[in-house]
């Protein structure tokens, strides 16, 4: 896909706040310094639309990235990050909570790990409620060139393997510096994409468990 215009709509934190138009949505989600951020910028051509951090759990809010005009790219705050306080974390986990849940725009959730290691518990808690809220995902295996590529098959049935990934899940291992990967993630995001979303929108009514962030 060529992109020629990607810009940062708003940084939310309550549904209060979010875009009002009827585009499709395309959650990221992962581990705090897992390379969101890198993740977005690789896909877009750009070197910092998306602010990269060397502090993890930096990220507190939900940044809509508008693409092409077409579909946003919506950056959840990151999980899993230890220093990030018991308060902070329940509060993330609500808003993160109310847009997955309540967000009719959301079509596809793309759930990041790092691929050099084994999936975290968070990370296997975050795929868990995915699978039980039965939203569509796909599964991007980060920092791919830190890895040797006679290895990268090795590591991603470890991912598999540990997250429990259904056949149908599609796991794509990506490196944001390389671009390996790059072409397949725009081939999985197409048809979430190109998905026309209803100009009258509704809530969903759903509410998963708590504790994701």
């Amino acid at each position: 896909m060529k992109v020629t215009q990607a810009e940062l709509v708003t940084s939310a934190v309550s549904s209060k706040q979010y875009p009002q138009e009827a585009l499709p949505e395309i959650a990221l989600a992962g581990r705090s310094n897992v390379g969101k951020s890198s993740f977005i910028n690789k896909l877009i051509n750009r070197k910092n639309l998306a602010r990269t951090s060397s502090k993890p759990g930096k990220t507190q809010t939900l940044n809509f990235y508008r693409i092409n005009g077409q579909f946003f790219f919506v950056d959840l705050p990151g999980y899993g990050y230890a220093k990030v306080s018991k308060t902070e974390r329940e509060r993330w986990g609500r808003f993160i909570e109310e847009y997955l849940t309540t967000r009719q725009q959301l079509q596809l959730i793309c759930h990041l790990v790092d691929i050099r290691h084994k999936p975290t518990r968070d990370d296997q808690m975050m795929a868990d409620w995915l699978q039980a809220m039965a939203l569509p995902r796909l599964v991007i295996a980060t920092k791919a060139d830190k890895i040797s590529k006679g290895k990268i098959a090795k590591h991603l049935k470890i991912v598999k393997e540990t997250l429990q990934l259904a056949k149908d899940v599609p796991l794509i291992a990506f490196s944001a510096e390389t671009g390996l990967g790059k072409e397949e993630v725009w081939a999985a995001l197409k048809p979430y994409i190109d998905h026309k979303v209803p100009t009258t929108l509704e809530n969903k009514s759903d509410s998963p468990p708590r504790g994701l962030a």
